[in-house]
């Protein structure tokens, strides 16, 4: 599975990367209410850190940003968002060949995620710290980078 896919399916919910029932079980090649069945069969293997369910604010602004078509896709129910402790659990309560490869592809999304946030994160530390050492060169760079997008534009 290509991992832009995955990474696309992706998405930050109270302050976590989770991804949705409904895009897994399109992964999974088979249907939400079957995932959702296996799921709620083994609630005690999804606290909530591993699974929670999509409050109606929450739908409405995925539904704005396009991610969820619209409400009516969803049939009435609210959507279950897995962190990658989540997915990694569901290969658990799945238990098919598919769901494992998937599994493994969808990690592999989370941990290439986790290392660009943690890589840019550094980068504007050190950036930064190059603008405290260096007050009056980062204000004349960031004038001549403004000057240069105003002379383009």
């Amino acid at each position: 599975m290509q991992l832009e896919i995955i990474q696309n399916k992706i998405f930050d919910i109270r302050g976590q990367k989770v991804m949705l029932d409904f895009d897994l079980a399109v992964l999974y090649q088979t249907e939400t209410r079957v995932l959702k069945q296996a799921v709620r069969r083994n609630l005690g293997r999804f606290p909530s850190d591993f699974m929670f369910v999509l409050s109606e604010i929450e739908i409405n602004h995925l539904v704005s940003q396009s991610v969820i078509p619209s409400k009516s896709l969803l049939g009435g129910a609210q959507p279950f968002a897995f962190t990658e402790q989540g997915v990694a659990m569901l290969s658990s309560v799945l238990n098919s060949e598919k769901a494992i490869e998937i599994n493994i592809s969808i990690i592999r999304a989370f941990i290439t995620i986790r290392q660009f946030s943690l890589t840019y994160g550094e980068l504007k530390l050190r950036i930064e710290e190059i603008e405290k050492q260096f007050p009056d060169i980062y204000k004349a760079l960031n004038y001549l980078v403004d000057k240069d997008s105003k002379d383009k534009s």
